[in-house]
């Protein structure tokens, strides 16, 4: 029941985002669109095993730490830094499962998926507040330029 309430609430914030959001919400939609298929796809292949490394989870959670950290770089947001250090954890949880053997199964799982669910939040707030700032400024800068706008005023004196 928890699983379909994630997915339920994951897929109310990627559809929120993809809608309303400007282009790092959507690009953050996307991953998680993709994370999301990828961990129901590998479930179809291979039961979840939460007693040795889980080599299909640890893939999908170093795609998702690699894409939001590249999304932290170039968005012009703060969340997407959040977003980052929250798929950052999960892969804590592989670090450990191959260190400690002793781990409980349990606690590997827990390890694996309690910061999914701030995603989904996090998201919704995010496109909210994009929303805000179009409505108050008319548009909303999305991506960091690849330079610093000039001053014109030292430029020309």
């Amino acid at each position: 029941m928890r699983i379909a309430a994630f997915l339920i609430f994951m897929l109310v914030a990627i559809v929120y985002a993809l809608r309303r959001g400007g282009g790092p919400e959507r690009a953050m939609a996307l991953i998680a669109a993709m994370m999301i298929a990828s961990d129901q796809a590998l479930h179809l292949l291979i039961p979840p095993e939460y007693a040795s490394l889980d080599v299909g989870h640890l893939a999908i959670d170093l795609f998702g730490a690699s894409s939001t950290m590249f999304l932290a770089l170039i968005a012009y947001r703060f969340w997407p830094m959040i977003a980052a250090a929250l798929h950052i954890l999960p892969l804590l949880a592989h670090l450990s499962r191959t260190f400690d053997f002793a781990l409980h199964p349990a606690a590997y799982l827990i390890m694996q998926v309690t910061t999914s669910w701030l995603v989904p939040p996090l998201l919704i707030a995010a496109t909210w507040r994009h929303q805000l700032r179009v409505k108050r400024n008319g548009s909303d800068r999305s991506w960091r330029g690849s330079s610093v706008p000039s001053n014109r005023k030292i430029a020309s004196g």
